[in-house]
């Protein structure tokens, strides 16, 4: 079985060097992190999902330990830099899983023609316009909290209470989620660099395009959390249109990230969809 390693990957038309773990050994599975997280995001299942494949897991350019891309921050420019690190690596189709902003990627990615299992957990993009701008603004009510209170965060997330009132928006379940994994989240607020302009286009930015029946060149799964109140369950019926030959997979008890409310259950989801 392969042992954990960590490594950095140069991104060449972006001159950006990629922070990446691998772990596991079998087929590759990349691992794409959502908005203001890094791959840290991945632990409730990263056990797992290692036990059966090898899983190769990125902080996308500025979040996490690798730097900013020295232009544009855009979903495009993200799905560019992750499809360059795909290209550095060697891994050819690599089935692909993104949570949330990551999710947004993978399809956007699947849409490219990208050959590889795509598996998109709870992904932006696909809101109304009054729905784009309840995102945006209590996304970035959320940051600029998170942000003001950094010097408490480890003794607000040590407490159950605590984590229920910080993280209510982002879990069905928030006082059960282990401390050292919110914590980290949390500080993922202050610390990634890129936080603003990518949280700016994931809302703003051109809309989530899908791809007509039978044009679709791998695979797609998307999950969705029943008790979600980022990426509201409305918005599964329009990922639906927009990507018809995908299959949709409801997550019972569950908030924006299903790893983390169901990690046993987003773990199958996630093996037996890439099988």
């Amino acid at each position: 079985m392969r042992l954990l390693s960590f490594g950095l990957a140069t991104v060449g038309s972006f001159s950006v060097v990629m922070h990446f773990m691998r772990r596991g050994s079998g087929k590759p599975l990349l691992l794409v992190h959502g908005l203001g997280s890094s791959l840290r995001n991945w632990d409730p299942i990263m056990a797992g999902l290692c036990a059966k494949r090898e899983v190769v897991a990125v902080d996308l350019p500025g979040f996490g330990k690798t730097p900013p891309l020295a232009g544009e921050v855009s979903i495009a420019t993200l799905t560019d830099a992750v499809e360059e690190f795909i290209e550095s690596e060697k891994l050819g189709d690599v089935d692909v899983v993104g949570s949330s902003m990551g999710a947004r990627m993978v399809l956007e990615m699947a849409r490219r023609g990208h050959g590889g299992v795509s598996v998109a957990l709870d992904p932006g993009g696909f809101w109304s316009d009054s729905q784009r701008h309840v995102f945006y603004w209590s996304i970035r009510a959320s940051v600029v909290l998170v942000r003001s209170i950094q010097p408490a965060l480890p003794v607000v997330t040590a407490n159950p209470a605590g984590r229920t009132a910080l993280l209510a928006q982002f879990s069905a379940r928030p006082w059960k989620l282990p401390a050292a994994l919110v914590l980290n989240e949390l500080r993922g607020f202050k610390t990634s660099e890129s936080l603003d302009e990518a949280l700016h286009s994931l809302a703003f930015g051109p809309a989530q395009q899908g791809a007509p029946a039978g044009e679709l060149a791998g695979r797609v799964a998307i999950g969705w959390g029943r008790q979600d109140r980022v990426t509201l369950p409305c918005q599964a019926a329009r990922a639906k249109v927009l990507f018809p030959d995908a299959t949709l997979h409801w997550f019972d008890h569950c908030g924006h990230f299903p790893h983390w409310d169901q990690p046993a259950q987003t773990t199958d989801f996630i093996l037996a969809s890439t099988s």
